[in-house]
């Protein structure tokens, strides 16, 4: 009976601590709702559906939708799939033809066998040159609100001519391309079995692309049997990584919905602004201050798999990642002359010092692994 006891007061102690809603961030100075526990009252806490998991702590800004599991790729009205469409799409995808040097393929940044990625920090491209970001996965690309790095695309179709004319990418250009397409029997014969008679465009071989991409899912994990089966299929540390990604790690203010993702842009103070590797981000695009040094939030499905980590490849493991930020990421301060600069970028606040232990980041690593 004292045994009973003490387990059902330290649930009771437990769901008090956790259950800060995402509407009502725990204030700074709170309770710390990952303070050491014990796993049996952790275990009861997540032995239900995510729906009924202890709310998720989180800072002012943040935005959060509950895990769960990869929902079914939506496919836009202008694009419909048909498996003829997909079957092309990965023949392009796979086919040196679309590069000017006819020697690399999409498949060359994008292997399945990689992540989805190419494994190296930052992707070679036109004759050996280096690009200055890491591949980002494909992996559940289909419900991407943006693409590239600082989601300059608005969708996959527009997305997929980019790499295509890039001079450091593939280097085509797009009146040469269709031209090869159009010459080539076979190409030609399945583009008008799929789109009909007329000759090949760059905005086909766009569609078809996207269409093969959009079929890119996850590959089945532990996470999924977590979230079919329930948590009981976690380990002990794997849980507590759960436990400590929804709290104390912050980790769910950006990764959070199926594809661990808010799809928003921050700053993580890895910019090098004024320095020789400098990326200014979504600035770029959108010429806000706000936006310099902000990246996108990737997917981390199948991050076991997707390194190296960051849009420039900085971290080549997931404990240099997590320790990354353990530290509350980086926060460049600004040369003497760099203070008045009004695009001297600021670190999000959704980052700050968060004091794990080595315990604690070994089971935050334990659990990414999972997804």
């Amino acid at each position: 009976m004292r045994i009973w006891m003490v387990g059902a007061m330290a649930a009771i102690i437990l769901v008090a601590a956790c259950s800060t809603a995402p509407s009502t961030p725990q204030a700074a100075g709170a309770a710390d709702p990952a303070a050491p526990m014990d796993i049996a009252a952790l275990r009861s806490l997540y032995a239900g559906p995510p729906e009924s998991w202890p709310r998720p702590t989180l800072l002012p800004g943040a935005t959060f939708a509950e895990f769960g599991p990869v929902p079914p790729a939506p496919e836009p009205v202008e694009n419909p799939a048909t498996p003829e469409k997909v079957a092309l799409g990965k023949r392009l995808f796979d086919d040196p033809i679309l590069s000017g040097s006819g020697q690399i393929a999409c498949s060359n940044c994008h292997s399945p066998e990689l992540g989805w990625g190419d494994g190296v920090r930052t992707s070679f491209g036109h004759e050996r040159q280096r690009g200055a970001r890491n591949a980002p996965t494909l992996i559940g690309v289909a419900h991407r609100k943006s693409f590239f790095w600082d989601g300059r695309a608005a969708t996959l179709e527009e997305q997929a001519k980019g790499p295509i004319a890039n001079p450091v990418e593939m280097n085509a250009d797009p009146a040469e391309i269709k031209a090869r397409l159009n010459r080539h029997g076979d190409y030609a014969a399945r583009f008008a079995s799929v789109f009909g008679t007329g000759p090949v465009t760059i905005d086909q071989v766009a569609m078809a692309l996207a269409a093969f991409e959009r079929t890119i899912k996850p590959r089945r994990s532990k996470w999924d049997r977590a979230l079919e089966l329930g948590t009981r299929v976690l380990s002990d540390q794997e849980l507590s990584g759960l436990h400590l990604f929804r709290t104390q790690a912050g980790c769910a203010n950006c990764h959070n919905g199926p594809l661990f993702s808010d799809e928003k842009f921050h700053n993580l103070g890895l910019n090098f602004y004024g320095r020789p590797r400098q990326d200014l981000g979504r600035y770029a695009v959108t010429g806000k201050a706000e936006d310099v040094g902000a990246f996108r939030t990737p997917t981390l499905r199948s991050i076991g798999a997707t390194g190296p980590y960051m849009h420039d490849g900085l971290f080549p493991n997931l404990e240099g990642l997590v320790n990354f930020y353990n530290e509350g990421g980086a926060r460049p301060r600004p040369r003497a002359d760099q203070v008045q600069d009004p695009l001297f970028p600021t670190t999000t606040p959704l980052l700050r010092k968060l004091n794990l232990s080595r315990a604690d980041k070994e089971a935050l690593v334990a659990f990414l692994r999972t997804l």
